[in-house]
């Protein structure tokens, strides 16, 4: 059993949120590995001098986030980072029509697609071809669905030609084959300072060492990855320069060109993932076009077509290809031949293209409907996205006040879920806007925040 003390100086807010905080801290610096078990909550409360009531809820508080885990007879013990992944990818993926507003996922509006997939299923179901997609392909029976990869990275501004394009099952399986196919443990990989966390997560899996590169408000600043470049040595890059997540900026052009002209100079492999790009319709060019011999382009359908088309494309220089190729033979052997026959046929007539703009006419109704909610606090976010970035006002730190909108029944994501490092993590919260399908319930939470925001912490029911 570790003798844990928390460090509560200076800390802000009801105590056992001032105790959870600290857990968290020494979790992401290691203080408190996985699998250490903590002294039991009233001797804590002993130690600390306040109530088992505080230590208590701190713990269940914890177990929740899963940063704990507790076994009967035994006690309470520091969850491993992949369970943690784990249950938070479980807790909040089903959207449910009941219970909490759920405004953490950063999902695009299901049901658009119904009626069409159902058209191309039957389409498929009728023809000749499907014996041939329900048994195991070669590449060359998948080439006449590399016309159909071609039209949609095409629509996201990559020209692309057959030895260069990779198809996945979507874009998080394109970034996890970019990583297995292209670095070896022990490489450099460098991510933004606030970043799509599965990403490090894979790295740690692979026995890559990671490095965050400092963003200010219009994204990542080149500088600063100039100087990794020099001193650090990286492999590899990834970002996401079109309504990154969570902080909604879109890398202006003249960044674009600098990027890839310092990766180019010092030989390292960008992953551009842009998943979120054919929502916005004013983007700049994609870094691909600058730097098409050193960049892996990561698109899919699942953002912008149905959530559960999992399918996607990487364009890759064709020396970098067969590596990918080798990959994805060895994640999931190859893409299901049905599921890739289905997005093919809705890019080459049209519909996926019809959706997309469907999913942005979504997308600015609903950032419309959070502006004229929370119009009275300042927020970043872009029309044509999915999500809201939210610096909170005052003396709001993002743990406590994702622990009142918890408590009123709304679930967002505070900054700290982003931070590469510990140092990097704002007292912000990311609300997202479509993973809700029900724009009564979505009004009803972004009220709820806004009401929230009027308050002082102090205010808050939450203390103990």
């Amino acid at each position: 059993m570790a003798i844990w003390l928390p460090d509560l100086t200076g800390r802000r807010g009801p105590k056992y949120l001032q105790i959870l905080e600290a857990m968290a801290e020494d979790i992401a610096s290691e203080r408190l590995t996985a699998g250490t078990q903590l002294p039991p909550h009233r001797e804590l409360a002993y130690q600390l001098g306040v109530s088992a009531n505080t230590t208590s809820r701190a713990y269940a508080e914890a177990v929740k986030r899963a940063l704990l885990r507790g076994e009967v007879g035994r006690g309470t013990f520091v969850r491993s980072p992949d369970a943690s992944l784990q249950a938070d990818e479980q807790a909040h993926l089903r959207r449910e029509r009941t219970g909490p507003v759920d405004l953490s996922r950063n999902l695009p509006l299901p049901g658009f697609a119904e009626p069409h997939i159902r058209r191309v299923l039957g389409e498929v179901a009728a023809g000749d071809g499907l014996s041939g997609l329900l048994d195991y392909q070669t590449d060359e029976d998948l080439l006449h669905h590399s016309e159909a990869a071609r039209i949609w990275l095409n629509s996201c501004g990559v020209e692309a030609q057959p030895d260069q394009i990779v198809t996945t099952m979507g874009g998080q399986h394109g970034l996890f084959c970019a990583l297995m196919g292209l670095l070896r443990p022990g490489d450099l990989l460098l991510t933004e300072s606030l970043t799509y966390m599965p990403v490090r997560a894979m790295a740690e899996r692979f026995g890559l060492q990671t490095a965050a590169v400092t963003m200010d408000a219009r994204g990542v600043v080149p500088e600063a990855f100039e100087k990794l470049c020099i001193g650090a040595k990286p492999k590899a890059f990834y970002l996401t320069p079109t309504l990154q997540a969570p902080t909604t900026t879109t890398l202006p052009a003249a960044r674009r060109r600098s990027i890839a002209d310092i990766a180019q100079r010092h030989g390292v492999i960008l992953i551009e993932d842009d998943v979120f790009a054919p929502l916005k319709a004013d983007r700049p060019a994609p870094l691909a076009t600058s730097a098409p011999d050193q960049t892996v382009y990561v698109t899919s359908l699942s953002k912008t077509v149905a959530p559960g088309l999992r399918v996607g494309f990487l364009r890759a220089p064709a020396a970098l290809v067969p590596a990918l190729h080798h990959a994805t033979n060895l994640s999931v052997w190859m893409t299901p031949p049905m599921t890739l026959e289905v997005a093919a046929r809705l890019i080459r007539d049209g519909t996926a293209a019809r959706l997309t703009a469907q999913q942005r006419a979504a997308a600015e109704r609903r950032q419309s409907l959070a502006r004229s909610i929370l119009g009275h606090v300042e927020f970043a976010a872009d029309p044509q996205g999915f999500h809201v970035w939210m610096p909170l006002p005052g003396a709001w730190r993002a743990d406590t006040f994702r622990a009142h909108c918890a408590r009123h029944d709304v679930l967002v994501s505070e900054g700290r879920s982003f931070a590469a490092r510990v140092s990097d993590a704002p007292e912000a919260i990311r609300i997202c806007l479509s993973h809700e399908a029900d724009e009564i319930r979505l009004k009803r939470g972004l009220q709820t925040i806004a009401n929230l925001l009027r308050l002082a912490p102090s205010e808050s029911a939450l203390e103990i």
